[in-house]
């Protein structure tokens, strides 16, 4: 790395696992409610996965068996991913647009401060998505 580099500019985001009891489910919710592409794939112990494109974001999609303990809920706080966050320009379009194709809010688009409105969905396996408008 050259001197002086600044890291910030070293870091990309390349991918977000979800781990899901059905994946197939979940690529579904994600297809329906954010138009992902789902791409059929295989993980790196040759199993079959799901990935999805996600605007130019890569979601890879695990099974995990019963045995593995997820969130109980989608307001349970534990270390970890919290949530994943995407930004819109309109939230209350958005907001209407989700809720048309039977999306569930955790929290409905409310205005946090002057220039920052945000809405919480739950996804599959109570995976929370963050809806932020900045202005």
């Amino acid at each position: 790395m050259k001197k002086g580099f600044p890291m910030s500019k070293v870091y990309h985001l390349d991918h977000i696992h979800i781990l899901s009891r059905d994946p197939e489910a979940a690529a579904r919710y994600y297809r329906k409610m954010f138009d992902a592409k789902v791409i059929e794939s295989v993980g790196p112990d040759g199993s079959p996965r799901i990935d999805l494109e996600l605007d130019g974001i890569t979601l890879f999609i695990f099974r995990v068996g019963p045995e593995e303990k997820l969130p109980d809920s989608p307001i349970d706080r534990y270390v970890g991913l919290d949530h994943f966050g995407l930004r819109v320009d309109d939230l209350d379009r958005v907001a209407a647009e989700l809720k048309r194709r039977g999306a569930e809010f955790a929290m409905e688009p409310k205005t946090l401060r002057a220039g920052l409105k945000i809405a919480f969905l739950r996804a599959p396996e109570n995976v929370r998505i963050e809806l932020l408008e900045r202005s």
